[in-house]
Formats: structure tokens, sequence, C-alpha cells
């Protein structure tokens, strides 16, 4: 099964330059984009089956990082 990468740079190739410089001027942003890159991989191995878990956990931990996302991606467009 293939996997879709979920990063913050796939998601949105656009905000590239503003990601960089938020990760270096912004320690809160920088602390919630390590969560979620953490978060990421941690769904991948379970997509992959990796880290077996129950579908629950699975979609508990998807749903967390939707939520990382979304607080992400507004602090990058305000």
């Amino acid at each position: 099964m293939s996997v879709e990468h979920h990063d913050l740079h796939h998601e949105f190739p656009e905000l590239n330059d503003k990601i960089h410089e938020m990760k270096i001027s912004n320690n809160h942003f920088r602390k919630l984009f390590d969560e979620y890159h953490h978060l990421t991989k941690e769904v991948e191995n379970m997509e992959n089956e990796v880290t077996p878990v129950t579908v629950m956990t699975e979609e508990e931990a998807k749903m967390r990082r939707v939520h990382l996302k979304d607080e992400l991606y507004a602090m990058l467009i305000k």
C-alpha cells in the first residue's frame, strides 16, 4: 500500500519559504512543527503496518495531526 506523505512541505508547497522562516523565528511554531512531523511519522508507520494499532488509535492520531496542521496553517497565513 502506498502511503501519501503529509509533511508540511508537501501539504503547503507554496508556503515553503514561510515555513522555513517561522521555524527559525518562532519557538512555538517550531515546537508544533516538530510535534506534527513526529506524529506524521507515527501515522505513516501505522498505515504501513510497521506499528500495529487499532483502527481507532490510527484515526485518533490522524485527527490530532489535522488539528496540528490547522493550527500551523493559521500561523503561516497570519
